[in-house]
């Protein structure tokens, strides 16, 4: 499960502009009455431009005419009750009235054409984001999963944070990995990255083997594509994590990636002791680490990227993300990335300094016998 925003029902919008269209409407009686009553040196009039400068807020430049055209109608028929409109101050205040209503109804057309366009680069980002990560299954094997990416840049779904899943050989392969920068400029990098993963993990035995050919792929795009000023510069951290669907382990292997964090039941957290090599795109000829750790059935493993851990609150102390997750360790994946995504956005105060993704990792339990004990499980690399 990838979490995302859901949409309104279509008889929504609508219901909301009726409803709110009564405010304006409103106010332009209330002035107009008040103002027939009032003395002939008390004019109100030139209030009716609140009625037609409020309604681009929530409507276009068409409701925004006809409320503007009501407030001139009533100006005008104002001016007849207190004297005529032939006066100079009602003529004055009709003209007035009519040079904002029309500059309002000019920004109305503007805000909406800027709406359409947002609205577009939303829709470009978003089938971007499934074209490149594709979303990830809910069960793979004994797996059950549930990710969560949350883009630093407004208009982005999709930056130098990735993930990907795959099966393969009796178990289930997968990457998470941020690439340097953020938001739409490290796409390129995420969408090289992501697509060699695809080729190269069925295809390699060993886990560390794994490792290198995506070195050698990031080492490769990056002699093709940098400028000799920039060589080194374009790299990827990445952790690379197995899990047999019949043995209750997990092998990783880290390219300067942060570890994930296990999550017991009874709110026990362990944080696995990895090995990691520099990063993807470093040191072409770099030799991985392979690690081995206990992964029983009732377990999570909880991945995540740097833009978690290193999310800021105002006072600038970091996003406490393993006693955080503590509190949930016996909750679903789905209802855990729920759990994180409110408390991790309500920690930076709505507004992230750098891309995030999380992916749960819970193995449902099975009818083999269980391992006993916690410590890793030797193999050789």
């Amino acid at each position: 499960m990838t979490l995302r925003g859901g949409s309104a029902s279509p008889r929504q919008p609508w219901q909301s502009v009726h409803a709110l269209l009564l405010l304006p409407v409103a106010l332009i009686v209330v002035i107009t009455v008040v103002d027939l009553r009032t003395p002939n040196d008390i004019h109100l009039g030139p209030a009716l431009v609140i009625a037609p400068a409020l309604t681009p807020s929530f409507a276009g430049p068409r409701t925004t005419a006809a409320v503007g055209a009501l407030a001139v109608i009533a100006q005008i028929f104002i001016g007849i009750h207190h004297g005529g409109i032939g006066t100079t101050n009602h003529i004055v205040q009709i003209i007035t009235l009519t040079v904002l209503v029309v500059l309002t109804i000019l920004y109305s057309a503007l805000r909406e054409r800027r709406q359409a366009q947002l609205a577009q680069v939303r829709t470009v980002a978003e089938a971007a984001q499934h074209v490149l990560m594709w979303p990830l299954p809910e069960q793979i094997g004994t797996l059950r999963i549930a990710s969560l990416y949350l883009a630093a840049e407004d208009e982005a779904q999709i930056g130098g944070d990735l993930y990907a899943t795959t099966g393969c050989d009796g178990a289930v392969r997968v990457l998470i990995g941020d690439v340097r920068g953020k938001g739409l400029p490290a796409i390129g990098e995420a969408a090289l990255l992501l697509g060699a993963f695809r080729e190269s993990a069925p295809r390699h035995i060993r886990l560390a083997d794994l490792a290198a050919s995506l070195d050698q792929s990031i080492t490769r795009y990056a002699a093709d594509l940098d400028p000799p000023e920039e060589m080194g510069e374009r790299f990827a951290t990445a952790l690379l994590v197995e899990i047999p669907d019949h043995d209750p382990i997990t092998r990783m292997t880290s390219c300067g990636h942060p570890p994930p964090l296990l999550l017991s039941p009874g709110h026990v957290v362990t944080v696995p002791s990895l090995h990691p090599s520099p990063p993807l795109g470093v040191h072409g000829d770099t030799e991985h680490t392979l690690d081995v750790f206990s992964f029983e059935p009732g377990d999570t493993l909880l991945l995540y990227t740097d833009g978690v851990v290193e999310a800021r609150d105002e006072r600038g102390r970091f996003y406490p993300l393993a006693d955080r997750a503590a509190r949930w360790t016996d909750d679903s994946p789905e209802a855990l990335m729920h759990h994180l995504r409110r408390d991790l956005l309500a920690h930076v105060g709505g507004r992230l300094g750098d891309d995030a993704a999380l992916i749960a990792l819970h193995r449902t339990p099975t009818e083999r016998r269980r391992h006993h004990g916690r410590g890793d499980t030797s193999r050789p690399a």
